[in-house]
């Protein structure tokens, strides 16, 4: 079957240093080309050494690449081909479409290992993709969200379920999803309200029986000056543990990064050292939920969310 007649699928992601070395240009790259001043580049790495080196995150994304392959590959033999873009790393977006370009592919499905749609980051990669995509003559369609997703839902569920089941009696969930700049809200946005069903979606296939047992809170927002969404995880926590006042009564969080589909850093940092750090200041005990990773369940359900772009 010719590239012509194929269906090439991007699958886009926000990329990692793959090595020590590279932490300085994909900063770098993170600022829009201004180099980090040595304070914030001895934090990142710091992170990242906390992680042993770097983040598995690019191990995790060509293994989700693999699986959806597989999964697509089950559902439509030989019909597509799935490569990565990443927007702060090699290969990068313009890259991988001027690569599929050269081998003739026409049509582009792009897909974002992130669930939730917002314009600045789910939209953002799409229009690179598009843009990119525009002056050879390639047609791209997008699966724009995977927010309510039943096979994700259900895997955030199932999980939930699980780890509630070693927590104590009273035990808060929270929902997570990356921050990003409050102005998003009077751009209106939808990236709230893509969380939010989310965690619905997943409190009521979880069993949680009212909604005080859950809430949502945002993690990881950037260092610059403007406001970012929050509350922040970690105000959430001291929160928490401010309006519980018999210490002798066993208290719990749970996290569910629902923004994150990949163990990166700002799931094995943030959360696993850094807000597990705080609830144990607390006295509370933390655990949260697994990432999904390369789950072939969810993988095959994304393949056919592709399939269905692909043939609109």
């Amino acid at each position: 079957m010719s590239t012509e007649t194929r269906t090439a699928v991007l699958l886009m992601a926000y990329g990692t240093p793959r090595t020590p070395d590279e932490i300085l240009p994909y900063y770098t790259d993170i600022r829009r080309g201004r180099p980090p001043e040595p304070a914030q580049l001895a934090d990142l790495t710091a992170r990242y050494d906390a992680l042993g080196g770097t983040s598995p995150l690019a191990a995790r994304t060509e293994a989700q690449r693999v699986a959806l392959q597989a999964a697509l590959d089950a559902a439509a033999p030989g019909q597509y081909e799935v490569v990565l873009g990443l927007k702060h790393a090699e290969p990068k977006i313009e890259a991988a479409v001027d690569a599929l370009a050269a081998r003739g592919f026409t049509h582009i499905v792009g897909l974002v290992l992130a669930p939730h749609y917002s314009a600045y980051s789910v939209g953002q990669y799409l229009d690179r993709a598009r843009a990119a995509a525009a002056p050879h003559g390639i047609t791209v369609d997008g699966v724009d969200s995977w927010a309510v997703e039943p096979a994700f839902v259900e895997f955030t569920a199932a999980s939930l379920r699980a780890v509630l089941a070693t927590m104590p009696a009273n035990t808060k969930v929270l929902f997570t999803a990356h921050s990003l700049p409050e102005r998003i809200i009077a751009a209106g946005d939808r990236y709230p309200d893509e969380l939010r069903a989310t965690a619905v979606a997943v409190a009521e296939a979880a069993g949680l029986g009212h909604w005080t047992s859950w809430s949502i809170a945002w993690q990881s927002a950037g260092r610059t000056p403007e406001p970012w969404l929050g509350p922040d995880i970690l105000h959430v926590i001291d929160e928490l543990a401010a309006s519980e006042n018999d210490a002798d009564t066993p208290r719990g969080v749970v996290v569910s990064a629902v923004g994150f589909v990949s163990d990166h850093l700002e799931v094995l940092y943030d959360l696993d050292i850094e807000a597990t750090k705080r609830a144990a200041q607390h006295g509370l005990q933390f655990a949260r939920t697994a990432c999904v990773n390369d789950d072939p369940t969810v993988m095959a359900a994304l393949a056919h969310r592709v399939i269905e772009a692909s043939t609109r």
